[in-house]
């Protein structure tokens, strides 16, 4: 019996993600309730709250589910993205696979930025401590420091990481665009690396 409940655990957990996503997709986050991702979902609102503590759990949960995918494409796929090719082009993929994450969840993202700021704590805890944020600046400053060892690499990552936050490029991104980003994270990647 236990077993069972697990699964249907599992199922509820992965049928609220895929709704709340469905529903960040179609709605601004500011029109994505709690109650309308349990309906969508076919559960009970006290099931998401049980599950994810808050709207702000299920944000910062969703995101971190889409980030630990390309956490495993960088760690474990083929390369570029994956291990085996050089820094400079496996720059070039993560960052174009960062701007193509944004620009398909970009309402995802302005809810997990929301969720973020307003969480408890939020004073003490900035973005740059934040687990998939770590995680990207340490891949992108080690692809940096791999590539060109004379140079900040931390500096430059942040710098690098800091533009999915900025305006126009955020609004770009939610937008949907994520084209014109890859391609110019392409031409600063390739100027940095080969400028050494």
């Amino acid at each position: 019996m236990e077993r069972r409940e697990r699964a249907d655990a599992a199922r509820n957990r992965q049928a609220i993600l895929r709704a709340a996503e469905d529903l960040l997709r179609r709605h601004p986050p500011e029109q994505v309730s709690v109650e309308r991702v349990a309906a969508a979902a076919g559960v009970g609102k006290g099931t998401v709250f049980h599950r994810f503590g808050s709207r702000a759990g299920l944000m910062v949960e969703l995101m971190s589910e889409r980030a630990r995918e390309l956490e495993q494409a960088v760690t474990d796929g083929p390369p570029p993205l994956g291990p085996g090719a050089e820094p400079e082009e496996r720059l070039v993929a993560f960052l174009a696979c960062v701007a193509e994450l944004g620009a398909r969840n970009g309402n995802l993202m302005a809810a997990h930025e929301h969720a973020m700021a307003t969480r408890k704590g939020a004073a003490e805890q900035p973005r740059e401590s934040h687990p998939i944020y770590t995680f990207w600046h340490r891949h992108v400053s080690g692809l940096i420091a791999e590539g060109r060892p004379d140079v900040d690499a931390e500096e430059i990552a942040h710098m690098l990481l800091g533009t999915l936050h900025m305006e126009p490029i955020a609004g770009q991104l939610r937008a949907g665009g994520h084209e014109r980003l890859a391609a110019s994270f392409e031409v600063l990647v390739r100027g940095l690396i080969r400028g050494g």
